[in-house]
């Protein structure tokens, strides 16, 4: 009996495909080459790889090494960053809605950072921190609006508190835009709309430092999501304190969105779309999960930048507006099958 047992729990435990890393990794590097060489000014690939070897013209050098490259790494970080969040949430909540835009969080985090741009405070750190404060506050009402109208273990109440509390953060945000001066009130509402275009080799460096951080501490934690996905009962009998445990993973996915919003704005759906291709692919756990969720949400953002600056080129669309293209009627196509 323990012959037929142990191999069942170690082929759930490590019977992670392998094809899906492979192909993963293959969708990355070509979305990342196209995603430098192509644009406003297409470049051959031989004069991409050149550039980044430090040859070649100074002007295609600057444009590779400058403006693209740091663009295409911020846009995958973000990617990431957005999709561990979205599945740490998921797997918290046990609801494959969840993600930080419809929750509200990623609208917490835009009030904070818009409104210390609104105030003048445009520090790259300063933003950043009023960004994790608008995530954190944020967190706390939303969990707060769903224990008193009926517990915050419905997923379904924190999901009408998330809306809610989005649709404050418009509101808050609009109304702190109000008196700004013509250009700042430009680049905010660009900025609301999802945006990689202001990426700089700092920005790539602050952004990728808090996902590595704050998503290694998910993954670190990922035994413990999955414990809670046995439900409440089953997680406490086990020794697991449910409330605690489930509000700091809450409170740690949403800043992790906090730091992809304070890095490029309101992108929303790839913490909502990754994680369940994710578990599709065949990763069960909530680490494998993760770890892959990165990949993928990397790839769906540098894929949807590119689309965003190339589709009307010279102008660019807003790059929350590519994503929510590719959500909603995923969204919806999911609400139909969880819905009884």
């Amino acid at each position: 009996m323990p012959r037929s047992t142990t191999p069942s729990v170690a082929h759930r435990d490590h019977g992670q495909p392998l094809w899906p890393w492979l192909a993963g990794a293959l969708l990355f590097a070509v979305v990342l080459v196209l995603g430098v060489a192509l644009g406003a000014v297409p470049l051959p690939v031989g004069d991409v790889v050149s550039a980044l070897a430090g040859q070649g013209d100074a002007s295609t050098m600057s444009i590779v090494r400058d403006l693209r490259l740091p663009r295409v790494l911020l846009a995958a970080v973000v990617g990431a960053g957005l999709a561990m969040s979205g599945g740490a949430l998921q797997g918290t909540l046990r609801n494959p809605l969840a993600e930080p835009y419809l929750l509200g969080v990623s609208g917490g985090a835009a009030v904070g950072a818009v409104a210390a741009m609104a105030a003048g405070l445009v520090s790259p750190t300063v933003i950043t921190a009023a960004a994790f404060g608008g995530a954190a506050i944020s967190t706390l009402i939303v969990t707060a609006l769903a224990r008193t109208v009926g517990g915050s273990g419905d997923t379904r109440l924190l999901l009408m508190a998330g809306v809610v509390v989005g649709a404050f953060a418009n509101a808050a945000i609009l109304v702190a835009l109000a008196d700004a001066p013509p250009e700042r009130l430009r680049g905010a509402l660009w900025w609301m709309m999802g945006s990689a275009a202001d990426a700089s080799w700092s920005a790539v460096a602050r952004s990728t430092a808090a996902v590595l951080f704050l998503g290694g501490v998910l993954v670190w934690r990922a035994r413990e999501l999955d414990v809670l996905a046995l439900g409440s009962e089953p997680a406490a009998a086990l020794g697991v304190d449910v409330d605690r445990a489930s509000q700091r993973t809450f409170l740690i996915a949403s800043w992790l969105a906090a730091a992809t919003v304070a890095a490029a704005g309101l992108v929303g759906f790839v913490g909502l779309v990754v994680p369940n291709l994710a578990r599709a692919l065949g990763a069960r756990q909530h680490r494998p999960m993760m770890l892959l969720s990165a990949l993928y949400g990397a790839v769906l953002l540098v894929a949807a930048d590119l689309l965003a600056r190339t589709l009307r080129a010279p102008a660019e669309l807003p790059l929350g507006a590519v994503t929510a293209l590719v959500g909603v009627p995923f969204f919806l196509s999911r609400l139909r099958k969880v819905t009884p």
